[in-house]
């Protein structure tokens, strides 16, 4: 019998994450109660959020305790069942199975994953999945723009930037993404179809927002934090909507992160500031897989996903959240697909 393998969390990180904080354990799978499956894990999600749950900050959710399996999202195959819901082979989404090699989880807490002719598995994590699902709530449901309007959208390269650019064009508005580095702003722009790029890491960003955002800013999908929203932030205009679904460049710091510079604008300028949790809207994902579907088999939304190989990388893989060396969804696959 194959042993199971899990990250556990040891200590709660200070600044970056160190060897140390977690720890690879491996030990037997048990035997299952009835209604428990056992599934094994093909793909592993890694996302910013992870930093946030290895803390004992304020947060949306409790922190991963210590000793505990690191929390994650997961895509897996049943191996074994005593559920009446699911048989050996069927492909399942974990929720946040946890970066293991497999889950032992009651069959009414898995979801039948997904299948669609010609979508590769890896877009139910990534375009299909949650990271579709947030980008699509927080432009759609929050920023709300219209024809003509302009639309920034920060960290623009990754994965929930690159759809969220994508769907903005769709709704007929002018977008301006910001990314790191010259391949990621060419591929914003000739590949994705965004009406320009900044590049944060060779360009004075505020400068480049005054050129390319003459008319200042509607809406702000704002990713990074820090002296990016900044900048931003400081350009929207009157009834300016912000989505703010992340803030990765201050996830490291000690202490709290600061606000906008200005506050008192969204008074001045009546804005919108929202900060959202894909889970909040989770009841509602058929609105949003309703358009995400149709785009992605008729060719209108691209993506891209890292995959990195094997769960005993997974911490050096969580780095490339912070380096910025990945592009789109960054996925760890823990096993072969069926």
């Amino acid at each position: 019998m194959t042993n199971l393998k899990r990250w556990v969390l040891q200590h709660r990180p200070v600044g970056d994450i160190k060897a140390g904080d977690l720890k690879l354990v491996e030990e037997p799978i048990r035997d299952l109660a009835d209604g428990e499956v056992l599934v094994r894990t093909l793909y592993l999600s890694l996302d910013p959020t992870n930093r946030i749950w290895m803390s004992d900050q304020d947060q949306y959710m409790p922190p991963v305790q210590i000793g505990d399996t690191m929390r994650g999202g997961s895509l897996g195959i049943v191996e074994r069942s005593r559920s009446d819901r699911f048989k050996q082979g069927d492909v399942v989404n974990t929720g946040l199975g946890g970066w293991t090699s497999h889950v032992i989880v009651g069959g009414a807490m898995l979801m039948p994953a997904p299948q669609l002719p010609g979508v590769p598995l890896t877009a139910y994590m990534s375009v299909l999945g949650a990271t579709g699902l947030t980008a699509w709530f927080g432009l759609c449901d929050i920023g709300k723009p219209q024809p003509g309007e302009t639309v920034v959208v920060s960290a623009a390269a990754g994965a929930v930037g690159s759809i969220v650019g994508q769907i903005a064009k769709l709704k007929g508005a002018r977008v301006i993404g910001i990314a790191g580095g010259k391949a990621k702003c060419d591929w914003l722009v000739n590949d994705l179809g965004f009406d320009g790029a900044i590049d944060y890491k060779n360009e004075d960003v505020g400068a480049a927002l005054d050129r390319l955002c003459p008319n200042g800013i509607d809406v702000n999908f704002e990713n990074v934090g820090g002296e990016i929203m900044n900048a931003v932030f400081n350009r929207m205009n009157n009834f300016g909507r912000m989505p703010l679904c992340g803030m990765i460049s201050t996830y490291n710091d000690d202490g709290r992160p600061t606000g906008p510079t200005d506050f008192s604008r969204i008074l001045m300028h009546r804005l919108t500031v929202r900060g959202f949790i894909i889970t909040d809207f989770l009841p509602r994902a058929a609105e949003a897989m309703a358009e995400l579907i149709p785009w992605v088999m008729e060719g209108k939304l691209k993506w891209k996903v890292h995959v990195d190989q094997g769960l005993e990388g997974a911490m050096d893989s969580l780095q490339r959240l912070f380096t910025g060396n990945h592009d789109g969804k960054l996925l760890i696959q823990v096993s072969p697909e069926p």
